[in-house]
């Protein structure tokens, strides 16, 4: 599978703010699909869980691509299909994959805070904070800093290829 990058606005010269909303919007495509790939694999709490999770993700990508067209840019688009980091096959694997997704989220939209100021921000703290709630929820435990364990210090959130950051294979 070959990484998409994201698209420059009309006139070519993305705007850190503008990449880091395409990076969050790619994340989120990829998040949406991932949740669809394991929500089969989850009933009951869990897969309503899953389900509040995957509407909660639309709707963010929804907003994001909003958000790309204030700034100028044209959304990037999702890709036909995302490769999984590891098999979904069974409600164990789909939880991990959970919180994986969720861990990857986090990080594109802590590249967002760092890219943006006033209401953008605070709207970018919050999809923080939820993706890093439901990390802990689907863990059964949280972590330090979600989503940011892994990535290298002082990285370039328009470096960050949109597909890796979302949770498809990639080098790391």
């Amino acid at each position: 599978m070959s990484i998409r990058s994201v698209r420059p606005s009309e006139d070519g010269a993305d705007s850190p703010e503008l990449a880091a909303v395409q990076a969050a919007l790619a994340a989120e495509h990829a998040a949406v699909y991932g949740y669809g790939a394991l929500g089969g694999r989850l009933g009951g709490k869990r897969g309503a869980e899953a389900r509040a999770a995957y509407d909660g993700h639309r709707s963010r990508r929804d907003a994001l691509a909003r958000t790309a067209r204030d700034l100028g840019g044209r959304p990037v688009a999702a890709a036909a299909a995302y490769a999984l980091p590891f098999a979904v096959a069974d409600a164990a694997s789909a939880e991990r994959l959970a919180a994986v997704l969720e861990d990857r989220i986090a990080g594109a939209y802590a590249d967002l805070v760092r890219a943006c100021e006033g209401p953008r921000r605070r709207e970018a703290a919050g999809a923080l904070r939820e993706a890093a709630v439901r990390s802990a929820r689907w863990r059964g435990g949280n972590v330090a800093f979600p989503g940011l364990a892994e990535r290298a210090a002082g990285a370039d959130p328009a470096a960050t290829a949109p597909v890796e950051a979302a949770g498809a294979d990639g080098p790391r």
